[in-house]
Parts: structure tokens; sequence; C-alpha cells
């Protein structure tokens, strides 16, 4: 079957393609960015096409000689009202996506009682939308528990970091968490059984609570949690943000997801796919965390490119730039392994307590700062989050080139190339910046000093850890 995947960038589409590819299915993947797929392990076995939903443009050509698509995509990562993004990003696939013999779109469960976050609201109207227009399986489900899904993460960081939890009372709501793996399985059945309608999945039923009880079990943790009648949604979700690595753009929508108890009436799931049998929540855990710990994330929360706009180096004329140079007495592979693993839970080799100083002030203000980490500890993808840059070029083992995402007045990069030669390797670090106005030009001459003695520590402890190691 010719099937078109929207979302390739995001969690749950960037592990759908290869499973796709491995069923025979011939995928084509819908991007804003083409760049940002490049080196994904199935990239040379797909097409892909540019384009975006928000835009008609180039949509129909897009679904032009397919069977079916994945609607894989929402806006919560967008400046602006997501709620509209999502509407009209709906309508433009619906238009340009007539004679499709079936849509499959992953939505969220709904609370059985009134109150229903903006979020999950949107979601809905995306599916109804689908629904009316198109041949579509709509699955619904609850927090994805997976290496690198945002549920995960959250549920992660508040259970390691805190032993003692003041938490709002609506902890003790019921929700129906499922594991990726069952997800995906799911969402391939309904592709290959011509499945349409709305179909609820899930696991267990276990309160949030329990949910960070049996993370603390499985981990061997022992942590003491007091529900108390206070604590907003909006103020536990930054509360979220502060503690994990999750922005607040991204803990608003999962808080106010679990405000209300969010359960599923699976039977139609059991009765249409039965081979299915959704993990057991411990495992799952288990699962997630082994695959965390030793490094094995298959996508991350933090890889989708979201709604906001792009913008790449293309000449350096009109920057300013500190260009330093070192000659490595080590290979240039190896040099590349060393500044090509910066960040993440590893750090930045020199100054770390600088960085983590920027990454606190940049979270004050809005910012991701250093809570996203990295997905892999060695491996970097075009597109992926570093901290509070983003990969926007790697070609081993020749260069990587980051693009800040914090807070700036301005737009900044910083790049490595490692130039090898007979003595060794010669290692380029650029840092570069387009001042916006003159609060930019402050900026970078107002810290000049400080970055100068950040940079040249930086080029030296990556020239002594490649010579050393």
């Amino acid at each position: 079957m010719r099937v078109l995947v929207t979302g390739a960038t995001g969690y749950i589409g960037g592990r759908l393609i290869p499973r796709l590819l491995e069923r025979g299915h011939t995928v084509r993947v819908l991007a804003r960015d083409p760049r940002r797929l490049a080196g994904r392990p199935w990239y040379e076995r797909v097409e892909v096409v540019r384009g975006d939903l928000t835009e008609p443009h180039g949509l129909r050509d897009a679904l032009a000689g397919v069977d079916a698509a994945y609607y894989l995509v929402h806006s919560m990562y967008a400046h602006g009202s997501f709620v509209d993004l999502d509407r009209r990003a709906a309508r433009n696939f619906i238009d340009a996506a007539q004679g499709l013999r079936q849509v499959v779109y992953l939505g969220g469960l709904l609370p059985r009682g009134p109150r229903v976050s903006t979020h999950l609201a949107s979601r809905a109207e995306v599916g109804a939308l689908l629904r009316q227009h198109l041949p579509t399986l709509e699955l619904r489900a609850g927090p994805v528990i997976g290496a690198g899904s945002g549920s995960f993460e959250m549920l992660r960081y508040l259970t390691e970091r805190l032993p003692l939890m003041i938490t709002p009372r609506w902890v003790k709501n019921e929700v129906q968490p499922i594991a990726i793996e069952d997800v995906l399985a799911y969402l391939l059945l309904g592709l290959e059984r011509g499945v349409s309608g709305i179909v609820e999945i899930g696991g267990e039923r276990l309160t949030f609570r329990r949910m960070m009880e049996a993370y603390a079990a499985v981990r061997g943790l022992k942590r003491t949690i007091i529900p108390v009648p206070v604590l907003a949604p909006a103020l536990a979700a930054r509360w979220v943000g502060l503690i994990t690595p999750i922005p607040n753009r991204l803990a608003v929508p999962l808080v106010q997801g679990v405000v209300s108890p969010i359960i599923g009436d699976t039977t139609r799931a059991r009765a249409l796919f039965p081979e299915v049998r959704p993990m057991d929540y411990r495992q799952a855990v288990a699962l997630a965390l082994d695959r965390t710990l030793s490094g094995q994330v298959e996508t991350r929360w933090s890889s989708a490119l979201g709604g906001g706009p792009t913008y790449e180096v293309t000449d350096w004329e009109g920057l300013i730039r500190e260009v330093r140079t070192l000659q490595v007495a080590a290979p240039a592979g190896r040099v590349f392994q060393m500044f090509s693993s910066l960040g993440g839970d590893r750090g930045w080799l020199a100054w770390n307590g600088a960085w983590q100083l920027r990454g606190w002030l940049d979270r004050m203000i809005g910012g991701p700062g250093l809570r996203r980490g990295r997905r892999d500890p060695r491996e970097l993808l075009v597109g992926e989050a570093v901290d509070f840059w983003r990969v926007e070029a790697v070609d081993p083992p020749r260069l990587l080139r980051l693009r800040a995402e914090m807070r700036l007045p301005g737009k900044a990069w910083l790049q490595w190339e490692a130039r090898g030669d007979g003595a060794g390797t010669l290692l380029v670090q650029t840092a570069g910046f387009e001042p916006k106005a003159l609060a930019g030009w402050l900026y970078w001459w107002g810290l000049y000093p400080m970055h100068r003695l950040i940079f040249s520590g930086l080029i030296r402890a990556i020239a002594r850890k490649a010579q050393r190691d």
C-alpha cells in the first residue's frame, strides 16, 4: 500500500515509518523542512515531499497516488492559537485528500465529565472533521509511556527529583496510560484492516498517583505523595515546567489532560484487534527506563520541529563571528566524536556552571533552558534538540552546526569543523550572531568578555578530550 505519513519528525511518526517499511508498504513523508529528516535510518527508503498542512499549496501533489494517510500532527508547539492552526490544517488536508481509501488519525481520550481541556477538545474537533469528510479511523489514546515520550519524561523527572510531593487533589483521578509499542501496533493494524470510526485504546486504569508510585517501585525509590485541595492546573503545569525538561507549552496540555478522569471504553479495540494485548504498566515503565538508561531512544518529544518559524545560516557575511582554531593531535573522526557528544548529561566540558546559569536564566524568561537534553549521548540527527540548541547541520566526521533556541535579541549559531591533515586535525570553532537592533549589539558586546572565556575553554577542552581518550 502507498502511504503518506504526516508528522514524521514527531515522537510517533518517527517510530511508525520504519515499521511501515518493514511490513512492505511504500512510504511518502510530508515535511515542512525535509532537511530535518536527513540521517534517519529510513531516510533513503522513503519519498520526501516538502509541505505544510497549514498552507494548502502543494498538498494535492503530496497526496497524489497514495492509498492512505496517517494524520499525526498537532500545533501545541506553535506560537499563537493552536486551536485555529489545528482546524486550518485539518481543513486543508481534507480538501486535498478527497479520494483516499483511508486516513488514520491519533487523537486523545476525552474525559467523561463536562471539563475538557482546550488541547483535548481541539484534537477531538480535528478527529470529527476528518471523520465527517474522509474514511477515517480515529484512535484515541491516553498518556503514552515510552522512552522519550512527553508523558513518560514528566512522570520520570517528577518522581526521580522529588522524594516528597505535595500534589493537587486530581492526582487521584484515574487515567489510562498505554505503551508506545501498543500504540504503534494499533496504528499499523488499523491501516491494514481498513477500520473506520472511533476506537479508544489503553491499558490498565491507574490514578496518576499510582503511576508515580509504580515508577518509584520499578526504580527502587521511596516516595511520599500528599494530595491537597490546592494548585490550579495552570500553576501545576508551570511547576512541572520548572522541575522537568517539559516546556510550559507542552506541560500545560499534559497536566490539563489529567485534571479530570480520562478512561476509555476499549471494547471495540479488543473486538477489532484481539491480538493486541496492552502491556502491563509496570512492564511499560521498565522497558522505557531500560531504553532510556542504555541510550536506545528511537525518537524523543523534543525532536518535533513545531510550528514556529525556522531559519538557517546561509552566509556568514553580515554576522558577528568569533572564530577559533586549534591543532589537535588526534584523527578527525575522534575530534568529531568529542564535539558531537556535547550537551545533555555529559555537559559542555568547560565552564559547566556558566552553561547551567545561562540555562536557568533562559527558563526564567520562557526559553527551553538546558532541560531538553539530547536523545542519544553519541548520535545526532538534523533537527534534534541539544539543550537550548537545535541541530542545523551534521556531516560526520567533518562538521556540526547548532542553532540557538534560547531567548536572544537576535539569532545565534555555534559550529565546529574537523579538518584532517597530515599532522592530525585542525579544529575550527565558529560562534555566529545576527543581532536584532541595538539590543542585539549590546547583548553581544556586553557579554563578550564572558563568552570569550567560555569559547576559549570549550575548544581547548574538546582538543584535550580528543587527545587523551
